[in-house]
């Protein structure tokens, strides 16, 4: 099945210093353990400038901190030794075009820019069980509160610019979007699909072996209940602990991978009308009812389109920002520094 990806350019990238390619926990999670150099070293090199921006300075811990998040959004990415330098310059040149982006961001107002600056850092903080996880993490990628509240600001002074100037003027013709999905019909395609409904006799996580055992067999007596032809959703009504038991136990359709494995084992089993026997699962013993089956099928061009427009207009949009930058990197002052 069809899903778009965010374009990462350079206000993407710069977001992704913020937040780590998603979130700023997988980001702390997956920076690489190096040994911690010397207070004196992290200081002068942490402040040593690298490149300079139409005299805006980019210090050597602007850098280290912008690998750490590229690494942490690669996960498993080692770099090798002989390979360090070429690293080097290519995350330098991906701060170099969000520099040139936020200074033409500067430009612009953004309306209640501080209040939308506290907003994120409180939403970013809200991932976090307490605030002392909040503060590792964000020490993971060598800033403090202070420097994440900078970040964050710059970044939204750069999705401010490139939504006004460049993304507002972007549209995605529905001819296009219907090219891609004629030549792309591999990529809309989704599994086969079942509908069920199912009875749960729930067991919490740290029951007892009686207590399980009671629950088995109340679903053992609503299996024979069943089979002597009582119906399927009224016994899902007045029995099962799961909440679709007001539609009457209806799940609705699902594909592999959706549901825990023993239930989609036994599901994908059975045949339309057919009902399981007993099946457990984590969340307890299940008495599933198939009543419809699906094969693999191509998803109508209407209900994909929205996703066909978003991933066009991102493509459009890099390309869009990466033209802006290659024109203002010909007027700009930019020397390169790093050794």
């Amino acid at each position: 099945m069809f899903r778009t990806k965010r374009a990462i350019h350079a206000a993407g990238f710069f977001a992704a210093i913020l937040l780590g390619f998603g979130s700023l926990a997988s980001a702390a999670e997956s920076v690489p353990k190096a040994a911690s150099p010397k207070p004196a070293e992290v200081v002068r090199n942490a402040t040593e400038v690298v490149a300079r921006v139409n005299g805006a300075d980019i210090r050597r811990g602007d850098l280290r901190r912008a690998e750490k998040v590229i690494m942490s959004g690669q996960r498993g990415l080692q770099v090798p030794p002989e390979k360090q330098k070429e690293f080097d310059q290519e995350a330098l040149s991906q701060l170099i075009s969000a520099e040139l982006l936020y200074q033409a961001g500067q430009k612009l107002a953004v309306k209640d820019l501080d209040k939308k600056v506290d907003d994120r850092v409180a939403q970013d903080k809200a991932r976090f069980a307490n605030a002392e996880d909040f503060t590792k993490a964000i020490k993971a990628l060598d800033m403090d509160e202070k420097e994440l509240r900078e970040f964050i600001r710059r970044d939204m002074v750069i999705a401010n610019f490139i939504d006004q100037t460049i993304a507002a003027k972007i549209t995605v013709p529905e001819e296009e979007s219907r090219k891609f999905y004629d030549q792309n019909q591999d990529k809309f395609t989704r599994g086969e699909t079942v509908r069920a409904s199912h009875i749960l006799c729930g067991v919490d996580a740290k029951a007892t072996a009686e207590e399980k055992k009671k629950a088995r067999e109340k679903a053992e007596k609503l299996r024979k209940e069943l089979t002597a032809g009582a119906d399927f959703a009224t016994l899902a009504k007045e029995n099962s602990t799961c909440p679709s038991s007001k539609q009457g136990g209806d799940l609705g359709y699902f594909g592999k991978g959706q549901m825990v494995p023993p239930f989609e084992k036994a599901a994908f089993a059975l045949k339309p009308g057919e009902v399981s026997d007993v099946v457990e699962t984590q969340f307890g013993y299940h008495i599933i009812k198939l009543t419809d089956k699906k094969g693999p099928q191509t998803v109508a061009f209407k209900d994909v389109r929205p996703s066909i427009d978003e991933y066009l207009r991102n493509q459009k949009v890099q390309a869009a920002v990466n033209a802006y930058l290659a024109e203002a990197k010909k007027g700009a002052a930019i020397d390169m520094l790093l050794k």
